[in-house]
């Protein structure tokens, strides 16, 4: 247990986590609250390996991708997530392993096996999980990014992804509809934490 919170943002690429989470960083700050903001993969040395598959995917097995990924978090967590929850602070994170379970899922690893190498990491409070139509995820990363598709946001990939997310049961996950405006996405979100500061009494 902890005095913190922990948010994480959830979704196939294109939902717009990048957008809403500093808007709702921006929000809890005017309201008082000492936030957060990070993402994973992170800036540190396995964040930079996995990175680097953006490009070329092919290049480790799922193996070791899903070891990367478990080794950028167990540093995230000891230096970024787990002080600032201790410190009672609020942790907003683009991405957690709820990402893990869907993307190293969908390439073949066993999301139940995924969620089980996690006992390190903290559990979230909320996980805000937006849902969009895999189509329209990669019409803003080629129309609103002015990107090409990564190794990891190709078709078939992704719609594996959604078919993962969607599969999800987690009692802390809130599912929200991002293909509405932006500020429309922006109220649920904050209704859905408003409804979490309420249960934990702050």
């Amino acid at each position: 247990m902890h005095p913190g919170l922990l948010i994480a943002f959830e979704g196939i690429d294109g939902t717009g986590k990048s957008t809403q989470l500093p808007l709702l960083a921006a929000h809890l700050r005017e309201r008082g609250l000492v936030v957060v903001e990070t993402r994973e993969p992170t800036d540190g040395p396995y964040g930079q390996q996995i990175r680097a598959l953006y490009r070329n995917r092919s290049q480790v097995s799922p193996e070791r991708e899903l070891e990367l990924f478990l080794l950028d978090r167990r540093q995230h967590v000891a230096e970024c997530i787990r002080p600032a929850l201790d410190r009672g602070e609020v942790v907003l994170t683009d991405r957690y392993y709820f990402s893990t379970a869907a993307y190293q899922g969908a390439a073949g690893c066993d999301p139940a096996h995924v969620f089980a190498c996690h006992d390190f990491a903290p559990e979230p409070d909320l996980v805000l999980l937006l849902t969009l139509p895999v189509e329209e995820g990669i019409a803003r990363i080629r129309t609103l990014r002015g990107e090409t598709l990564n190794d990891f946001e190709q078709r078939e990939q992704l719609e594996k992804v959604a078919a993962l997310f969607a599969s999800f049961t987690h009692s802390c996950i809130v599912r929200i509809h991002a293909a509405r405006p932006m500020e429309e996405v922006q109220a649920s979100i904050r209704a859905a934490v408003q409804q979490l500061l309420v249960r934990k009494g702050g």
